[in-house]
């Protein structure tokens, strides 16, 4: 029987199907943060029960970190306490907790993979909706809940009902200026939020090899934006040099071995899909959210479309560029801008460093700017000081801070104030996401870039 790359993941890690229910489905690896972990582990204490496999649990704390002073403790009580119960718990159950000022704590998504708890044909669990990152190696990997985050700890298994299998091709070659980021926007762009619900994705096509591991990280995380369970890539060569040698991965024979098993992680010729979808590479500009969700895209060069032109209520519509401060027909290139964020579990890796300094050496942040630029890890962090991507930084006049979620959402202290508008290189431009009142717009590290040395909304292909 033929097998798509999600059946033969799934398939093998299904411990018993319920008729007309859910898959009972084991779980490789648990990854878990502050946030959704303390309730499930109140649930462990209530019920007398241990994790059962701690060594298949890692504990990092990134939403409510500070990304200055992490020396210092934590000001915000809630924040500090959330913290602490993760340290308690960690060390209650036996589980690696990387925590604030440990060599390897950052992002969650972005420390799996760095140091090899991620692998090809694993299934990867977290209580964070972008889990789907994960899946660029292979991996069956998305976000549970705190009640399923329990259930894990315990049982090392969860119960899921199988999604439906979405295919999206892209062909052709990128043009200059357009990056990961940018191929994700755009499929979010036509599919809309909801245009994936009910299926998990797998990217195939000349556009995805081609990326590299980091750029299909980008991808797969955001593919919850579309309403997808999770979204995943084929591992290729690309992914077994990059997660070669990496602390968790396997060695030696066991490495063999393994090897043995990932190369058979492919969709078979012939496999059937619910639903196939092809686009052209080269129909990809560099691109940028106009209203409250990521499904609000559009090229950087466009107007803003007009109701009548997309799918949704005129109201809403309406009242998604009134908290905006847009109006329909308006261009995007040359609106001033007040804040600049790169980093997340999104664009927070070094080659969204790389980019970023690419754009802005020579030139001087813009006076009207505030930039916060956040490592996902201290992995990244040393890359940055390693490559002299910091000094770049610093000559113009931007300034590094210390790993962590940051502002991606309003969790922590770097908070956007109200009506200020920030280009984030981050997944979600919901109202009030990255503070009360604040207007994002979702965008590469190459537009952050453009606008943080120019003060506004410019096309990075005229910089480059």
């Amino acid at each position: 029987m033929k097998k798509t790359l999600f059946d033969k993941v799934w398939d093998s890690h299904v411990v018993k199907s319920i008729k007309d229910g859910p898959d009972v489905l084991f779980i490789d690896r648990h990854m878990i943060h502050e946030v959704t972990s303390p309730v499930a582990f109140l649930g462990l204490k209530k019920r007398g029960l241990p994790v059962l496999y701690p060594e298949r649990t890692f504990a990092t704390a990134d939403h409510n970190t500070p990304t200055i002073n992490q020396h210092l403790p934590v000001s915000d009580p809630l924040s500090r306490n959330q913290l602490k119960a993760l340290e308690e718990n960690a060390k209650n159950h036996g589980i690696s907790y990387w925590g604030l000022g440990h060599k390897k704590n950052g992002i969650v998504h972005v420390v799996g993979p760095e140091y090899g708890i991620t692998q090809p044909g694993a299934t990867i669990v977290c209580g964070d909706s972008h889990t789907s990152t994960h899946g660029a190696f292979g991996a069956i990997a998305f976000g549970i809940g705190t009640s399923e985050v329990e259930m894990v700890l315990s049982t090392q298994c969860i119960m899921q009902p199988k999604p439906k299998k979405m295919l999206i091709t892209i062909d052709g070659s990128l043009n200059e200026g357009v990056t990961p980021k940018d191929v994700a926007l755009f499929i979010i762009s036509k599919l809309t939020t909801s245009g994936a619900t009910g299926y998990f994705v797998e990217y195939a096509g000349e556009v995805f090899r081609d990326l590299s591991m980091e750029g299909r990280m980008t991808v797969c995380n955001l593919s919850i934006e579309m309403g997808a369970r999770g979204g995943m890539v084929a591992p290729d060569q690309k992914t077994y040099e990059y997660i070669k040698e990496r602390e968790f991965t396997p060695k030696g024979k066991e490495w063999d071995k393994a090897m043995i098993y990932w190369k058979t992680l492919y969709t078979d010729e012939g496999s059937i899909f619910d639903k196939e979808l092809t686009f052209d590479g080269s129909e990809i500009d560099p691109m940028i959210t106009f209203g409250t969700n990521p499904g609000m895209g559009m090229s950087i060069t466009k107007a803003i479309p007009s109701a009548k032109d997309i799918e949704g209520g005129a109201s809403t519509y309406a009242k998604s560029l009134a908290y905006m401060g847009f109006s329909e027909g308006e261009s995007m290139i040359g609106k001033s801008i007040d804040y600049v964020f790169i980093g997340s579990c999104t664009n927070g890796r070094i080659e969204d460093f790389r980019a970023f300094a690419s754009v802005i050496k020579g030139y001087k942040r813009a006076s009207n700017v505030t930039a916060w630029l956040v490592p996902g890890s201290h992995k990244v962090l040393q890359a940055i000081k390693d490559e002299g991507l910091l000094e770049i930084l610093e000559n113009a006049e931007f300034k590094l801070r210390e790993p962590g979620c940051s502002a991606c959402l309003a969790m922590n202290e770097d908070k956007i104030p109200a009506g200020k508008y920030a280009v984030s290189t981050s997944n979600r431009n919901f109202e009030g996401r990255q503070g009360p009142g604040a207007r994002t717009l979702l965008a590469s590290p190459l537009v952050a870039a453009a606008a943080a040395i120019t003060g506004k909304i410019t096309d990075p292909r005229t910089l480059i």
